[in-house]
């Protein structure tokens, strides 16, 4: 039996499949993966050596983990094609939006249920995630939740009420930060740098100010006055960007995302 299945095989199952595998958590033989696409499995086998499966049910019955890496409006669907062989399952889900209730109402109300909320960095193993488990989840499926998904970055328990909060800010926000890093290479390209050199520059500054919050622990404003001398550049930069509405445009950024997240249809 393969320890671990995918339903559904996109950019975020390949992200989760090499970390596990890069890791040495799983071997491929022990991963078995099923996509509506064919195309896409057998690229998946090519790629890592995975098992492939004729359909969403013969996954379920070969796997122990089956984790749920389809569209939040294709869930359903789904478990209604595989409601038996999955009652006896751990069950994860990163479809944004689903609240476990849904996913259990279909598969057994005693499902074991894990609902996790992953980011897009997870493709570079830098992802940040948060996981809700069920009631009827044990402390073993929890950590083999946290195991898979450590694999990609880090990953963080939450109460389910926090999930839609957890997607406004990690989920939506590496798109907040593209914007920031583009339009600070824009700035720098502006001021005569080299397009390519500019936004080298640009990632390199911001992944090093988040390696200084979360390394040191320190408050970020805190560490922003070690930047901003008084009368120096910094702070000149500093006062456009507060005149600008910066600081409470972010804020209202992300709230706006948890606003649509709280209305998504599960």
């Amino acid at each position: 039996m393969a320890v671990i299945g995918f339903i559904g095989a996109g950019n975020m199952a390949e992200a989760i499949m090499g970390g596990i595998l890069g890791k040495g958590l799983y071997a491929s033989s022990d991963v078995i993966i099923y996509d509506a696409r064919p195309e896409r499995m057998k690229e998946m086998h090519g790629r890592y050596g995975v098992e492939t499966a004729g359909g969403a049910e013969e996954l379920v019955e070969k796997s122990e983990v089956v984790i749920l890496a389809v569209k939040p409006d294709g869930i359903g669907p789904v478990l209604e094609q595989v409601r038996e062989p999955l009652a006896e399952r751990l069950i994860i889900s990163i479809a944004a939006g689903v609240p476990i209730d849904s996913i259990q109402a279909v598969a057994g109300q005693q499902s074991r249920v894990v609902r996790i909320m992953p980011n897009t960095p997870a493709l570079v193993l830098e992802g940040v995630s948060a996981l809700c488990p069920s009631p009827s989840c044990s402390p073993e499926d929890i950590n083999t939740a946290l195991e898979i998904f450590s694999a990609i970055g880090i990953c963080r328990q939450v109460e389910e009420r926090l999930m839609n909060a957890v997607t406004a800010l990690s989920g939506s926000g590496p798109a907040f930060c593209f914007l920031l890093l583009e339009a600070l290479a824009d700035g720098g390209v502006r001021a005569g740098l080299p397009r390519e050199l500019a936004l080298e520059l640009a990632g390199a500054t911001l992944r090093g100010a988040a390696a200084m919050v979360l390394k040191t622990g320190r408050h970020p404003g805190e560490l922003k006055d070690m930047v901003a001398s008084p009368g120096g550049t910094t702070i000149e930069g500093l006062g456009v960007l507060e005149s600008r509405g910066f600081r409470s445009a972010a804020m209202d950024a992300v709230f706006a995302a948890y606003q649509k997240a709280s209305r998504l249809v599960s």
